[in-house]
Parts: structure tokens; sequence; C-alpha cells
């Protein structure tokens, strides 16, 4: 299993490196309160991408995995892991 988890991590940085390299035209990125000049399109695309999935990580981390291990945590029966059953 790790093999395969190993592989397919591989297969997506290949994508991505291929990606930024196919996609090297220069942008400016207007944020507002400021100005970068002279970025790649396939770099900032994939920043772009990266920090969202960090940032949808981090929210869904706060609003549902939190929430629930302080319900277990507070929960008056301790989920006991049953024996397993033998087969006949």
């Amino acid at each position: 299993m790790r093999l395969i988890k190993a592989i397919i991590a591989l297969l997506f940085i290949a994508v991505g490196v291929l990606f930024g390299a196919l996609n090297r035209s220069p942008v400016s990125i207007d944020l507002g309160f400021f100005t970068i000049e002279h970025a790649n399109l396939g770099t900032s695309l994939l920043a772009a991408v990266l920090s969202g999935a960090i940032i949808a990580g981090l929210v869904l981390t706060a609003a549902v995995v939190w929430p629930l291990r302080r319900q277990l945590r507070r929960s008056p029966v301790a989920a006991e892991p049953t024996p397993p059953q033998p087969h006949e």
C-alpha cells in the first residue's frame, strides 16, 4: 500500500512540474494591498491550488474534527474495542 501511495505522490509531483514548465508566461498578480510582478503563470496557479487545499484542510479541522474530538472526550462511556469473534 505504501508503494502505491508513493507512486501516486510521484505522479502528482510530475504533473505539477510539467504544468509549471508548460505555463511559463509571466503574469502580474494584484492582491489589492500589493502587486506581485513577473510571476510565472504555472507557479502561481499551483501555489493558489496548494494554498486553497491548506486553507480547506484547516477549516475542515476547525469545523468538524475538533468538535467531534471534544464530543468523544466528553462522552460518558468510552468506546471499547470488541474482541474479534472466532469464525465457525
